[in-house]
């Protein structure tokens, strides 16, 4: 995969400051044929010279870390041009911070108890473009954002609703579809049209709407009430 080779292993790349976790991602990883662990790094603040020097497809991503917190280092890493995919490392599967860092244009989280499989799984997903969040977790997330929330103007609701006015009927459909979590092939049967033009509705989407991945569109679809 890197480099255009799509017969290339995703090379991995793991910050985390518990050598342990590392260890232990690293021998979950590193024994599978398409996937390739390429570096570490311990802290956040370490993330642009490690991704500089390694070049991953994918960082899995620590939140908690004691100089630079994972948000901080994911919202840096992704406002560069031509970022690697994240998935964010977490104990938590309600945290606002998870909620944050994919705001920031993280593809998705793990969180740290996840089996060995869907780990590798997650990662695959990440590195082919599509979301890691099944449409439970999706409803868990937004529903954490939304128990603080106070009666009276919301300026992230108007801006999601000002966006999302500029698509077209089919565009809003696909987009409603990814914020039920759908995958591509859901929407295409759903919806009735080719996984194909779906992937091509959804690069669309992205574009019109300035958005670095599905996850970022699901969350304006939240945003904006729809689902």
């Amino acid at each position: 995969m890197s480099g255009g080779d799509p017969d290339a292993p995703v090379r991995v790349l793991i910050v985390d400051d518990d050598a342990l976790v590392r260890a232990g991602l690293s021998m979950i990883l590193g024994g599978v044929p398409d996937l390739r662990v390429v570096g570490e790094a311990t802290d956040g603040d370490e993330v642009p010279a490690a991704v500089a020097r390694c070049a991953p497809d994918v960082v899995l991503m620590d939140i908690r870390m004691p100089r630079v917190d994972g948000l901080t280092a994911t919202e840096a890493l992704r406002a560069s041009p031509h970022p690697p995919e994240v998935l964010v490392l977490t104990t938590f599967d309600a945290d606002e911070q998870v909620l944050r860092a994919l705001r920031a244009g993280a593809g998705g989280f793990l969180l740290k108890d996840t089996p060995p499989a869907e780990i590798v799984r997650a990662v695959r997903r990440v590195a082919a473009g599509e979301a890691t969040l099944s449409p439970t977790v999706t409803r868990q997330l937004i529903s954490h954002l939304t128990d603080g929330s106070t009666a009276g103007p919301d300026p992230r609701r108007d801006r999601a609703l000002r966006l999302l006015a500029g698509l077209t009927e089919r565009e809003r459909e696909v987009a409603v579809a990814l914020g039920h979590g759908r995958s591509n092939a859901e929407i295409s049967a759903e919806l009735f049209m080719s996984v194909a033009t779906v992937k091509a509705y959804v690069s669309r989407l992205l574009t019109k709407l300035a958005l670095n991945n599905r996850v970022q569109v699901a969350l304006l679809v939240h945003d904006a009430g729809l689902v």
